[in-house]
């Protein structure tokens, strides 16, 4: 709001500069009203775009969250704190010997597009990039509980601003036409948005713990750690989905409970029951988001003593 009040004031300086030509003899009313008109035109648009911009960085009419703190992409959410990560940690990483290769750099037959159509993103060199406007791609393979290893690069050309600039993001069990659980990707190197839909936030639900963002153009990393919801034989939830992430070295969330599949300015619930398995997704949001080395294990229950 604080340019705003800026505008205001350059406004009325811009008025008393227009009234100085109501003493000139030369200036006809006419042509003096035109000027009038012009700065407030002027004006009006300035302040537009000011409340336009506001409104991009978060909602405040939107559902509480649990908590009864904030709302759902509530502007006023508290900000992580930026923490710088190291210059690599798991970038480059192999499968491991019991995991499924889901892209290697070299193509894409473990993915399908909606209706199970082949996917039009494109392949260069070591990487998959968004092809906008072709739509989702999912895996074709459904996994349960899992470790998913994958790394993403925002696009060097900064375009845009706020949930506009470098938008895509990973479904954990993407359902096709229902989404899934978005851990939002998204260009967050000084470019502030809600911090419930920044980079590495659990879409509409929970701010990672840091922003631990790379500048665009750079390779970033998560590993994914997620176990599933599970629902009892009188289809009672028993255990929601939860979630545990470290981007770039950084932990962000730690078996962070999920309130349901994602939306937008709505409130996730479970009102319904899911499959144990679900594909992975990654969204196609309009820009060049690049991913690379995308693999997956799947983890078994642990033994009980």
């Amino acid at each position: 709001m604080q340019v705003f009040f800026l505008d205001l004031g350059l406004f009325i300086n811009r008025l008393a500069f227009a009234e100085q030509f109501r003493l000139n003899p030369l200036m006809s009313k006419s042509l003096l009203s035109a000027v009038r008109l012009a700065i407030i035109l002027g004006y009006l648009g300035v302040a537009n775009q000011a409340f336009t911009k506001a409104a991009d960085l978060g909602y405040t009419d939107t559902p509480m969250l649990p908590s009864g703190k904030w709302h759902v992409h509530d502007p006023d959410r508290p900000k992580p704190p930026v923490v710088n990560s190291g210059a690599t940690f798991s970038h480059g990483a192999s499968a491991p010997s019991d995991a499924i290769v889901l892209f290697d750099g070299t193509d894409l037959s473990k993915w399908e597009g909606a209706k199970g159509a082949a996917p039009e993103w494109a392949i260069h060199e070591d990487y998959m990039e968004v092809k906008t406007n072709t739509g989702n791609i999912h895996t074709k393979d459904k996994f349960d509980d899992f470790q998913l290893h994958l790394e993403f690069a925002e696009p060097l050309k900064v375009e845009g601003d706020s949930q506009e600039r470098g938008n895509s993001g990973v479904f954990l069990h993407g359902r096709e036409g229902q989404g899934g659980y978005e851990l939002q990707v998204l260009d967050c190197y000084n470019n502030p948005t809600y911090p419930d839909g920044q980079c590495g936030a659990l879409y509409g639900q929970s701010p990672p713990l840091v922003n631990a963002c790379k500048k665009p153009g750079q390779w970033q990393t998560y590993d994914i750690f997620f176990e599933a919801a599970r629902w009892n034989e009188n289809h009672e939830l028993i255990r929601p989905a939860s979630v545990t992430v470290i981007q770039n070295g950084l932990l962000i969330h730690h078996k962070q409970p999920l309130l349901g599949p994602t939306g937008h300015k709505t409130l996730a619930s479970y009102s319904k029951e899911l499959s144990d398995k679900a594909p992975i997704e990654l969204q196609d949001h309009h820009t060049p988001v690049r991913y690379r080395n995308i693999w997956i294990r799947n983890i078994t229950e642990d033994e009980k003593p």
